[in-house]
């Protein structure tokens, strides 16, 4: 039991560094759709 724990805690503790990588790749993806659709608009 007290492995499965944790085992379980590091996966979380390891999930929760990789979120900030990540938060930021998606605002930049979500930047560039942006960008995208208004020089299409433009058009």
């Amino acid at each position: 039991m007290k492995k499965i724990v944790l085992i379980l805690a590091a996966a979380a503790f390891g999930m929760s560094l990789s979120a900030c990588n990540t938060v930021a790749g998606a605002g930049k993806d979500i930047e560039r759709a942006g960008e995208t659709i208004q020089g299409a608009a433009k058009k």
